[in-house]
């Protein structure tokens, strides 16, 4: 595990990233901002003898949760400090398989839970709308919190996780310890997403646009699995992984909601469809692209093929104690399952950063 780190605490020693262009389609965001480098090394963490193999975690359990039925795994101490992950589109909890081993052996309560549409996680009720908006997202993990009586918890996420762990921490701060997130600051609105963008930062987002007709969701309810493994290849072309690995996250989206959330999600964010109407509130704050003032790592993988926006984008976008990782070796859009080394280590530290904040 290589690993450059920017933090705010070392202002003599200041580099800048050029931009992309795939930055600049994240740009349209409106996560603006400047980034200080530090070459630096970390030491691995180590899973103690009794961790959890890898590839299993054992009977998930449940929890009726706002609207949901929540199927989640759960690792570690009943009693230790809460970390809470949240995996991405199209994976699933899988992500964290060999990362939750690492938090357990150092104390930590490990909650990984499947959000609306993945795996066993179910709605309630057969009347609420399959909602795939950002803000339904996030309130769901508040209401999984709730459901479990955890004030606060260290969050880390990637992907569609790394974006409803920045919307709780952004909103609702007092329930986060610290943050951990891959590719930044990942909040948006639908004003932004009307904006065009350079062709080859339109390329980037050409599924956003098949989901966009009839034909296009008629082929992702045909082709889920199929459709999980290209989009894996093209965000992480060059890890390595097998069908066996693949198969078993993409059978997580066989879940019966899971095409209508993606769909709406991605309809959502191209002003095509409209959220409802208990999350307006919530989106109008978003879409002020707050700040989040709670300690927190980034993370972005050197081979992330995914679209994501450069360091020094939305690097004031976070105002609290705050590190910028760059994880090299190949490094894809699915940073924890293709480097949990990296990962757990920067969930434990940005548990440490949390120490460093003046009472």
């Amino acid at each position: 595990m290589k690993m450059n780190v920017l933090s705010k605490k070392n202002d003599s020693r200041r580099r800048f990233f050029g931009p992309s262009v795939l930055a600049f389609a994240l740009m349209q965001l409106g996560a603006l901002g400047s980034a200080n480098a530090q070459a630096a090394t970390t030491e691995p963490v180590v899973a103690g003898a009794g961790a959890l193999k890898s590839d299993s975690f054992g009977p998930l359990k449940h929890v009726n949760a706002g609207l949901l039925n929540v199927a989640y795994a759960e690792v570690g101490p009943a009693d230790g400090p809460v970390v809470i992950l949240l995996h991405g589109w199209p994976y699933d909890i899988h992500s964290y398989s060999e990362v939750a081993p690492l938090l357990a052996a150092k104390g930590y309560r490990v909650l990984i839970p499947y959000a609306r549409g993945y795996g066993d996680t179910h709605f309630l009720s057969d009347k609420t709308v399959r909602n795939g908006q950002p803000a339904a997202l996030a309130s769901d993990v508040i209401d999984f919190m709730d459901a479990l009586k955890i004030k606060k918890a260290v969050l880390g996420g990637y992907d569609w996780g790394a974006r409803s762990a920045n919307i709780v921490s952004a909103l609702w701060p007092e329930r986060v310890e610290a943050l951990v997130s891959v590719s930044g600051y990942l909040i948006g609105n639908q004003a932004a997403g009307k904006n065009p963008l350079p062709p080859k930062a339109e390329l980037q987002w050409w599924y956003q646009f098949y989901f966009a007709t009839e034909r296009g969701q008629a082929g992702y309810e045909k082709n889920r699995h199929d459709f999980a493994k290209l989009i894996w290849e093209l965000a992480s072309p060059k890890w390595t992984f097998d069908d066996a690995t693949c198969n078993r996250s993409a059978v997580a989206l066989d879940n019966p909601d899971h095409v209508a959330i993606t769909i709406f999600n991605y309809r959502w964010r191209l002003g095509m469809i409209q959220g409802e109407p208990q999350y307006e509130a919530l989106e109008q704050r978003l879409a002020k692209a707050p700040v989040i003032t709670v300690p927190t790592i980034t993370m972005e993988g050197d081979a992330n093929g995914a679209p994501h926006p450069a360091a020094e984008d939305y690097a004031k976008r976070f105002t609290g104690k705050y590190e910028y990782r760059l994880i090299s070796g190949g490094i894809g859009h699915n940073l924890p399952q293709e480097d949990p080394q990296a990962f757990a280590k920067a969930v434990i530290d940005a548990d440490h950063l949390r120490a460093l904040v003046p009472k």
